[in-house]
């Protein structure tokens, strides 16, 4: 174990070196990890500028193997770095926009996505899982946390640190939620996952003090015992063996989506259970001036609609063994690079462009609930959160900065996923793709092939000069990653909702306030 004056003596070493020219790849890296290391150790911001600076000039290289997203994993932690307590103000735990974290979560993504990530060690890979999914929890998108929290111990199924911050997740999904079923279910496995960190079977990283953290998760697990009777609550529930419908289609259909994870119930969040094979989840108690008719129910109902409706295209589009009889006696000419024409991909097509369609609704209901007050004809998903819709220049609206609305924020956060030709910029790698997709959906030509043919020049004879081409399955895959997007921006909507209702109920004159129930609409009227 190195002194303190030993580590001081690397680092100033360390930033003497001006370039990593002279140092092979391994090398480099290595040296790059200890600096970035040592700036948090000590506190140094000059450090972790030159850790970034060799970032950009190992970029460069042509790196090979598991250096590839070594290095995407390398820039996350340099910009962990400054979101030291040290450097940040008072107030920027509940900061909207906050730059590191975006590069942080843009760096861990590139690292998931490399062909070479499969070649690093489970435990380094549950790692990056867990760093990533630790992000976007804390920004809000706890949703989509929680499939990385997964992925990390499907990875390494006993890591400590991935078991105990999944705990945290799930119990403060609990706090979020209005139904006090789902609220002790959800708190029933968070329970789980940190009694599990704490046990002796949790294995932690080497060479790294996880006491703070062992004891985090401790305080929470002793917080949830104090709440429920964790014995008595898990007793109370039947997760599994509830029916999925009357025929053997609808079995099949509902068994997916509970794999997929795609129903509007919180409760599919942990796990594929029967208990949440329904769309339960709606809009939670509001005020509304008296003579308000139920317009955001209205909303909210069409939304849930078209997002169940383009789920079972893409089910039905995914599944489809058959030709249609509507296909039949339809001529179309062979363009010999392997198109697909059918109603099951149009279906798919359908799916995609209902789910993406979703995200300005979304800032539609934002806009009238909130009273933003943008011209209807002006309301995008990515630019409602800006004074003026200008995310360039302008600063984030007062009426939601100043909320302390974790779902809100995860609503924020989930925007910046999408891709604005007037932003340019996006924590997703494939953002720009995925909008590319749409806008041929909607306005140009996107073709599906079964499989690309590999382009040999610029007047290739299979090469179409007017479309937009994409492999089948890969299509399918990106049809089915949108639709997850749509579900958590729901989900998120509703109980940022709720946060923001708590928040209005305390300041209003309960004595005036009047109980209107509605009924919900009969499945038979459904035709």
């Amino acid at each position: 174990m190195a002194t303190d004056s030993e580590l001081a003596s690397l680092y100033e070493r360390l930033v003497a070196i001006k370039s990593l020219s002279n140092f092979d790849d391994d090398a480099a890296l290595q040296r790059l990890g200890w600096l970035i290391d040592l700036s948090l150790t000590f506190d140094r911001e000059d450090g972790t500028e030159k850790a970034l600076a060799w970032c950009d000039e190992l970029e460069r290289r042509p790196l090979s193997g598991a250096n590839v997203p070594l290095l995407d994993y390398f820039r996350a932690n340099a910009w962990a770095n400054r979101e030291k307590p040290s450097q940040q103000n008072a107030g920027s735990a509940w900061s909207w926009d906050q730059p590191e974290r975006s590069q942080q979560i843009l760096s861990l993504r590139h690292a998931v996505h490399r062909p070479q990530f499969s070649q690093w060690a489970s435990f380094r890979r549950a790692q990056v899982f867990t760093n990533l999914a630790n992000q976007l929890n804390s920004l809000g998108r706890f949703v989509e946390a929680l499939p990385l929290w997964r992925r990390a111990l499907l990875a390494h199924p006993k890591f400590g640190m991935a078991l105990g911050n999944r705990g945290l997740g799930l119990s403060e999904y609990a706090r979020s939620l209005y139904d006090r079923g789902h609220q002790s279910l959800f708190l029933v496995f968070a329970h789980a996952d940190l009694s599990e960190a704490v046990s002796e079977a949790a294995q932690y990283e080497e060479n790294f003090d996880n006491d703070g953290a062992k004891a985090a998760f401790a305080a929470r697990k002793a917080q949830i015992e104090a709440v429920i009777n964790v014995s008595e609550t898990t007793e109370q529930f039947r997760l599994d063996g509830h029916p999925l419908g009357d025929s053997t289609e609808e079995q099949h259909y509902r068994r997916w989506v509970l794999e997929e994870g795609l129903f509007l119930n919180p409760l599919n969040d942990l796990g594929p259970h029967s208990i949440s094979a329904h769309d339960i989840f709606n809009l939670p108690d509001f005020t509304t001036e008296v003579g308000e008719p139920p317009t955001l129910i209205g909303l909210f109902n069409q939304m849930k609609q078209e997002y169940v409706s383009a789920r079972w295209m893409l089910y039905d589009g995914i599944n489809t063994t058959a030709t249609h009889f509507s296909d039949r006696d339809v001529a179309l000419y062979n363009t010999l690079d392997y198109p697909s024409y059918s109603v099951a991909v149009e279906k798919v097509k359908a799916a995609y462009r209902i789910a993406y369609a979703l995200f300005d609704k979304i800032a539609f209901f934002l806009n009238d609930y909130m009273n933003l007050g943008i011209d209807l004809n002006n309301v995008y998903f990515r630019r409602i959160w800006y004074r003026n819709q200008d995310a360039v220049n302008g600063a984030i609206r007062v009426e939601l900065a100043n909320l302390s609305n974790w779902p809100w924020r995860g609503l924020f956060w989930l925007a910046k996923d999408l891709f604005d030709p007037a932003l340019r910029d996006s924590s997703e790698p494939d953002a720009q793709q995925l909008y590319f997709i749409r806008n041929c959906l909607e306005h140009r030509y996107l073709k599906v092939h079964e499989f690309l043919v590999h382009r040999i020049g610029d007047n290739d004879l299979w090469h179409d000069r007017l479309a937009y081409s994409v492999q089948r399955e890969d299509f399918f895959r990106k049809t089915l990653n949108v639709l997850r997007l749509s579900r958590a921006a729901l989900i998120y909507l509703s109980l940022g909702m709720h946060s923001e209702e708590t928040r209005r109920l305390e300041e209003r004159d309960h004595r005036h306030l009047m109980s209107m129930p509605l009924h919900l609409w009969p499945d038979d009227w459904k035709f």
